[in-house]
C-alpha cells in the first residue's frame, strides 16, 4: 500500500524551512556538531539533518526541542511571559468550548 502524502501550503513549508535554517544557524554559531545536538535532543543525526532542512515529516515536538536547546525564541523569550500567555490561551479556549457546546443541547426542529 503506498504511503499517504499530505500537501502542505507554501506558507507552512516556508515556515518549516525557516525554522530548520534557524536551528542550523544557531547550532553552527554555538560551534556544536550535528552529533552533539542530536545526542542532546535524543534524536538521530539523520533526523536532525531533516529538521535542519525543514522537512515537514519531522515532529513539531522535535523541532521545538531543538529550538529550545539552542535558545531560539519561538513565542516569548521570557519563560514567565510564556507561561502567562499559555494560561491566558487555556482560559480563552475553555470559554470558547463552553460557548460552542452551549447551543448544541437544543432540540433540532427537523419536521418539514
Amino acid at each position: 500500500m503506498p504511503k499517504k502524502t499530505h500537501v502542505y501550503s507554501p506558507y507552512a513549508r516556508d515556515a518549516a524551512e525557516l525554522l530548520g535554517r534557524m536551528i542550523r544557524a544557531a547550532r553552527l554559531e554555538r560551534n556544536m556538531t550535528a552529533g552533539e545536538l542530536a545526542e542532546r535532543a535524543g534524536v538521530s543525526r539523520p533526523l536532525l539533518g531533516r529538521a535542519e532542512k525543514g522537512d515537514m515529516g519531522v515532529s513539531m515536538g522535535t523541532m521545538f526541542e531543538l529550538a529550545s536547546i539552542l535558545g531560539i525564541p519561538l513565542f516569548e523569550q521570557d519563560t514567565d511571559r510564556l507561561t502567562l500567555r499559555l494560561e491566558a490561551e487555556r482560559r480563552a479556549g475553555a470559554l470558547l468550548r463552553k460557548r460552542a457546546f452551549a447551543g448544541s443541547q437544543r432540540q433540532v426542529d427537523d419536521d418539514f
